[in-house]
């Protein structure tokens, strides 16, 4: 109960005004029908005795104004409750996006590193977007049925007590076969996540961009449609063998219920036929029966519901639950105003699930004034690096410092707010060429980007752009220009430079450089390093 009651108050405080709207709806839209219902045998009261001659037709016309006013009342409070359920969804849509985006956000490097948190983060995207306004449905659906059914107790036990006992029982059937299904789809759901995942994968495979030139000049997409193929059909075969048990059990609830409604039906109708009702009544408790099973099994669903995505919802909290290991300080220390020199210090690392040391032992010292060269094969950890001197890792053993402090004494935010980096697998934003190096100072929009860029030697690509530096780049939107890899990795340099960071980290700068450009940025860099520590990692 805690899980759902988390859940509804994450409803609550996206947008208060629409929740509280929502209960008033749920409330009207409960009683109203109970109200036009007791109309209706008043009205066939008042037909049964106009046609008699016992009154003048004119008493009929004002239960049929009251019955055309909750009518339409009817209709405009659903019409409200649709919008305000539309307005409600939406906020609880970008509240939850925000939520899951921030907590992606600030958790560590190395839960990218594991399965289990890409399984935790793919059960949590699933469920984020409708779970939450489903517990708030269900809630909804549980207070709008009990309001119901108390009303439709009163209009039956005015026929027998012993309908009602009937009625609850024919339910019961159907109340534990929704349970069970609950638990089934969630038990089957989380223990196919990385097949789900999968599926998405071998997807993206088949329709993203980067991916369309190897699967066509390799041929791969026949593989590629097979294996989707195998993983659906595996996926829904286990689904359908869960949907054809319980379907079964679905029919053999309604014969019950079927059965409760004839005997019910069969005591109206004799009592209607002795004078005891009259076929007002008969009308109203008929009605009133007939609601009242749907009322129950309204009920049934709620409460099946919420024990459903209270297990669903889990996984969103689950989520939001990870906590980073890598964090600022409590009593952080200031960054030095320049800094002078960083060293590696007996250095040792792995990555998580790991058997063998990326680093081990490892030492260097860079420095002001120089270029500091790491050359080394692919896998001896150069790049990881970067990753340990920018705090997305901690090592398991040694200390990396800057002006002789442990990083790990600075604030998070400021001690990479020093670095400018060319990563070695850069991005490429799909934004307009002057954003792509702006974001290297995204604190300082206002920056102009030519220095960078011209360190950088990508103005020349950027003059030539039909709008200049505020042309989009990428083919991903309308009016996109592409760049090869060498322009875009110069945009990846400018936007490192732009930082003006007195710390500059060169992940293979020159991989997809031309012979003009790897001589440029020689220039740009001796002229740098006269101000700047660079660390320049290079194949050997």
């Amino acid at each position: 109960m805690k899980t759902l009651w988390k859940a509804l108050m994450m409803v609550r405080r996206c947008d208060p005004a629409s929740f509280f709207r929502r209960v008033l709806y749920v409330v009207l839209q409960s009683l109203l029908p109970l109200v036009n219902l007791y109309i209706l045998k008043l009205l066939i009261d008042r037909v049964t005795l106009a046609v008699q001659g016992v009154v003048p037709a004119s008493v009929i016309l004002p239960w049929l104004a009251a019955m055309a006013g909750v009518f339409l009342l009817s209709r405009v409070v659903t019409a409200l409750g649709t919008v305000n359920a539309d307005v409600l969804s939406q906020k609880l849509i970008d509240y939850l996006n925000d939520l899951l985006q921030r907590q992606a956000a600030r958790l560590d490097m190395s839960y990218y590193d594991t399965p289990s948190y890409h399984d935790t983060l793919h059960r949590a995207q699933q469920e984020a977007s409708s779970r939450p306004v489903a517990v708030l449905t269900n809630f909804m659906a549980l207070f709008g049925s009990l309001i119901s059914i108390l009303g439709v107790t009163a209009m039956l036990l005015t026929a027998s007590w012993w309908i009602l006992p009937v009625m609850v029982v024919a339910l019961l059937p159907s109340f534990c076969v929704r349970l069970y299904k609950a638990r089934s789809i969630y038990a089957f759901r989380r223990s196919n996540t990385q097949l789900y995942r999968r599926t998405s994968y071998y997807s993206q495979l088949l329709t993203s961009r980067q991916s369309a030139a190897e699967m066509r000049t390799y041929r791969l997409a026949p593989y590629f449609r097979l294996r989707y193929v195998d993983a659906r059909r595996r996926l829904v075969g286990r689904l359908l063998t869960i949907s054809r048990r319980l379907g079964v059990a679905d029919i053999l609830c309604a014969v019950v219920e079927a059965v409760a409604m004839l005997a019910v039906v069969w005591l109206l109708v004799g009592q209607t036929v002795s004078a005891a009702i009259t076929i007002g009544s008969f009308v109203m408790l008929f009605e009133a029966f007939r609601r009242g099973q749907g009322y129950l099994s309204s009920l049934v669903a709620a409460v099946a519901g919420l024990y459903d995505n209270r297990l669903f919802v889990g996984n969103l909290f689950e989520f939001l639950g990870l906590e980073p290991e890598v964090v600022s300080p409590e009593n952080p220390e200031p960054m030095p105003q320049r800094i002078e020199e960083i060293e590696f210090r007996d250095i040792t690392f792995r990555y998580p699930d790991m058997e063998r040391d990326v680093l081990s032992h490892f030492n260097l010292t860079a420095r002001v004034g120089e270029v500091t060269r790491i050359d080394g094969r692919n896998g001896y950890g150069k790049s990881t690096l970067v990753k340990l001197l920018l705090r997305l890792y901690d090592p398991q053993q040694g200390t990396v410092l800057v002006n002789g402090i442990d990083i790990r004494r600075f604030r998070l935010d400021e001690l990479r707010g020093t670095m400018g980096v060319l990563f070695q697998e850069f991005m490429h934003y799909c934004c307009t060429a002057d954003e792509n190096i702006a974001f290297g100072d995204i604190d300082h929009p206002e920056k102009e980007t030519a220095r960078a860029a011209a360190l950088a030697g990508v103005q020349p690509v950027i003059d030539g752009l039909p709008q200049k530096g505020g042309t989009q780049l990428g083919r991903l939107f309308d009016g996109g220009a592409e760049l090869s890899m060498g322009q875009w990795q110069r945009m990846a340099l400018a936007r490192a430079l732009h930082s003006d960071a007195p710390v500059l980290l060169l992940d293979e700068p020159y991989a997809w450089l031309d012979s003009d450009a790897r001589s440029h940025l020689h220039e740009s860099i001796e002229a740098l390093k006269k101000e700047k520590i660079i660390l320049m990692i290079t194949h050997a």
